[in-house]
């Protein structure tokens, strides 16, 4: 996808743009694999020129990311509105179900960087006994700005984010775990949740 030069300044900033000629996209339900309703959320899929042939010598790996029909996945949660603007809202592996409700960390931390203090935020879900899941924001604060509770957050939130979109837990860090590429380890931070918050909460 890709938006064009005429494409106003918020399609441009908040979408991926439209599809690219000669290639096709689709949004489709994780589970059920059918294309969802514009504006609603799913996994996003390409066929066409620009599609892998496959990982080389994983057939298994391959068959995982490209169906029989040619289509890859590719893990990512978008929706594509009326006019086929395709905007990103997250992973599929970072998608948590909190009591039957699906919650996209990265709606949760967009919205937590309006917050004066917080310099930087990473939303992952922890498991949780009544729940399934529960959010934990792991947050770096600004410099001399004084570490954020659990009972702040979930006041800065209040009437702005729907209730079960508000973080339960609140831990602050000096910086998050990352691959050696960069990347954030959200695998790692979901441990050290467990970890943290131990048995019996």
């Amino acid at each position: 996808t890709m938006t064009r030069p005429g494409d106003g300044l918020e399609r441009r900033t908040e979408t991926v743009g439209r599809v690219m000629p000669h290639v096709e996209v689709k949004v489709v339900h994780p589970d059920s694999g059918l294309t969802v309703p514009r504006g609603e959320p799913g996994e996003l899929c390409t066929r066409g020129y620009s599609v892998m042939l496959g990982y080389w010598d994983e057939p298994d790996k391959s068959a995982e990311a490209i169906d029989a029909a040619g289509w890859m996945h590719t893990g990512d949660l978008a929706s594509m509105d009326e006019h086929g603007y395709v905007s990103i809202v997250g992973r599929i592996k970072d998608m948590v179900i909190r009591g039957g409700e699906n919650v996209y960390p990265r709606e949760i931390e967009e919205f937590l960087y309006r917050h004066p203090d917080i310099a930087d935020v990473q939303v992952i879900g922890v498991p949780d006994e009544k729940y399934g899941e529960e959010l934990m924001a792991w947050i770096i604060m600004k410099e001399g700005a004084d570490p954020l509770t659990d009972t702040a957050l979930r006041a800065f939130c209040a009437g702005k984010l729907a209730h079960y979109k508000i973080p339960r837990y609140v831990h602050v860090v000096d910086a998050f775990p990352m691959t050696v590429t960069g990347k954030i380890r959200k695998v790692e931070m979901r441990e050290e949740g467990v970890r943290l918050l131990g048995p019996g909460r």
